[in-house]
């Protein structure tokens, strides 16, 4: 089974799936290590992995090329953020490629006017909705494997309500997306609705500080929700954890008293697969 088949069987099966997000391959591994069965690549993450806000600031090149690195650093489906696919619909058809030739096994698209915002900023604009659709009918043509998963997200919701962010998913999946994304409900209702309404898997995203409420997974479960991504937790805490060490560091002039906090040598090494490629090596050595 491909990965792409993989993610087809999350979407396709009863129940609620956790995917955490990563902001770069390392995030990606330790995703997989932890026993998640995918993986979520941000684009906000990795825009600020690169010192950018979330406001489109990554061009296309960029982009394919932090999710082709983190396509091979893992056996599990990715999803990525392929934002507004950078363009009308004939750039749609340019990025649904190069997404494609990565490996990743599905991408969310969106109904902003590019370039984007983070969906939980304010001041969001969104095309019109048979302009989206122009889009989404351009992305389910152009993937070769018709296991690539195409997620269709609105934005609207800050726009024209929650009424209209939803018919315009529904729109959305009939043209031919997989899987539907509102963003950014406004309060549990609001979830619970989205999660009844979606005529088909519906993804939900998973923050703190954003215009969303927090809700626990099974919740989520309950209410139908069949993925749920959990995009900048694992970024939020590397951003703290850093602050800490540099702090100690720039105090004490070494980290000795908070050692017990950090990952060990052979723990850095093991999170990379060091082993596994010193074995390969010594094959290949060998047969010379």
């Amino acid at each position: 089974m491909t990965v792409r088949q993989r993610m087809r069987q999350l979407i396709g099966r009863a129940g609620y799936t956790m995917v955490p997000g990563a902001y770069d391959p390392l995030t990606a591994r330790l995703v997989e290590a932890a026993g998640f069965e995918a993986v979520y690549l941000t684009g906000g993450g990795y825009s600020r992995a690169s010192g950018y806000p979330d406001l489109g600031l990554m061009p296309l090149s960029e982009n394919v090329h932090f999710i082709g690195m983190a396509v091979e650093a893992v056996n599990i489906p990715v999803i990525a953020d392929a934002d507004t696919g950078y363009g009308n619909a004939i750039n749609v058809i340019r990025t649904v490629r190069e997404y494609e030739k990565t490996g990743v096994a599905a991408f969310h698209l969106e109904d902003q006017v590019s370039p984007k915002k983070c969906g939980h900023y304010e001041g969001k604009e969104v095309i019109s909705r048979s302009e989206m659709l122009g889009k989404i009918k351009a992305a389910v043509d152009t993937r070769r494997d018709p296991d690539l998963v195409v997620i269709a997200r609105t934005d609207a919701r800050a726009v024209e309500g929650l009424d209209a962010a939803i018919d315009r998913v529904n729109a959305y999946l009939e043209a031919g997306a997989d899987v539907g994304f509102v963003e950014a409900p406004q309060d549990i209702e609001e979830l619970r609705l989205v999660a009844r309404r979606v005529a088909g898997p519906a993804l939900v995203n998973v923050f703190e500080g954003g215009k969303t409420p927090m809700v626990p997974a099974l919740e989520l479960e309950r209410m139908g929700f069949r993925l749920g991504i959990y995009p900048s937790q694992t970024h939020r805490a590397a951003i703290r954890a850093a602050q800490k060490v540099l702090a100690v560091l720039k105090q004490d002039g070494d980290t000795t008293r908070i050692e017990r906090e950090l990952a060990s040598f052979a723990e850095r090494e093991a999170a990379v697969g060091t082993d596994a490629w010193r074995a390969c090596e010594q094959k290949y050595l060998a047969d010379i």
